[in-house]
């Protein structure tokens, strides 16, 4: 009778030793099941960008959406000082403006043949002249659609024998596209003009 009574016991013992390995081991897949849950909506919330194929950038997707301000401001930016950054050098002037035009629509393009009429690149070329942008603001309207910007700034036109600064002001519209490589801010500026470019002042340089 006591021999049964201990193999009862030893019996219940295994099976309680069986039920809590089975509820640890259902603790530890469900702890397992959520944090697999959170690692792939973490993923999702992420771009992985190749920047000139050598390094990895990791860009959260609600940082996009909430730097859109920024993003718009920086492709305006990055617009003008390509397209008024020039040196005598044809290939550089050529590698800017070409970088430009992926950010704007024809009517960069028109302001771009209307300088090479103006014979404007050949005499930076032949004067050896560097032109240079400092961006003062740029203002952004997201109350309608596509968005409005004004750009302000000075342009910095160095020659042999003076220094010249220009006021530059312009007007568009940004317009949402798909991110390219060329475009990696998925905007393009359209309608885009020449409001004001005009002398302020000019500065004689010291002969060598």
């Amino acid at each position: 009778m006591q021999k049964q009574f201990d193999i009862q016991r030893k019996f219940r013992f295994i099976v309680y030793v069986l039920v809590l390995i089975s509820l640890s081991l259902m603790g530890v897949s469900s702890y397992i099941y959520y944090e697999s849950v959170q690692l792939v909506e973490l993923s999702k919330e992420k771009i992985y960008v190749l920047d000139n194929g050598k390094s990895l950038l990791v860009a959260l997707r609600e940082d996009i959406s909430e730097n859109r301000d920024a993003e718009a401001r920086d492709h305006v930016k990055r617009f003008h000082e390509l397209f008024f950054t020039l040196e005598p050098d044809k290939t550089y002037i050529e590698n800017n403006v070409r970088e430009a035009l992926y950010l704007a629509d024809r009517s960069a393009m028109e302001q771009y043949q209307a300088f090479k009429e103006n014979n404007l690149y050949n005499q930076v070329i032949a004067s050896d002249i560097s032109m240079t942008l400092q961006t003062d603001s740029i203002r952004l309207d997201f109350s309608a659609y596509p968005y409005r910007f004004t750009f302000i700034g000075k342009q910095k036109i160095v020659r042999k024998s003076n220094i010249t600064i220009r006021s530059l002001k312009t007007s568009g519209y940004l317009r949402n596209i798909s991110r390219t490589d060329n475009n990696p801010h998925g905007f393009l500026m359209e309608s885009w003009q020449i409001n004001e470019n005009k002398d302020l002042e000019s500065i004689r340089r010291k002969s060598f």
